[in-house]
């Protein structure tokens, strides 16, 4: 699968919420998940591996209440690089109802994702 397949899938995928469904079919076992410097030590911050990729998932999840709607650009290919961006309207346990936008950065190696780097505000 050529970087430009994997990006595709997982845009299609985004765009219906099959964010964990994505991650067992597109990730590479060892792919590690980088967040802003802010938030890289916190509960939602930088790790290493699928099993934990798919942990931070699901604590993301569980901070959700409610998703009103998710918005995924087309992506932007650079080699066994691409971007797009994503913006989440969604109701957070902590937070009440937010608009969360960000660019997210992957890089594809043997047909699977193996780096997943975000880029968005923290508000500091």
């Amino acid at each position: 699968m050529s970087t430009e397949a994997v990006a595709k899938r997982l845009v299609a995928m985004c765009r219906h919420g099959q964010f964990e469904e994505a991650q067992h079919e597109l990730y590479a076992k060892d792919a590690v998940s980088i967040e802003p410097e802010a938030m890289a030590n916190g509960p939602m911050g930088n790790v290493q591996g699928l099993d934990a990729i798919l942990e931070k998932g699901k604590r993301f999840q569980a901070g959700v209440t409610q998703l009103h709607g998710i918005e995924v650009s087309d992506p932007l290919i650079a080699g066994n690089w691409f971007s797009v961006v994503m913006t989440m309207d969604v109701t957070m346990k902590e937070y009440g109802r937010l608009t969360m936008t960000e660019i997210c950065v992957y890089h594809v190696k043997d047909d699977k994702i193996t780096r997943e780097q975000f880029f968005y505000d923290t508000g500091g």
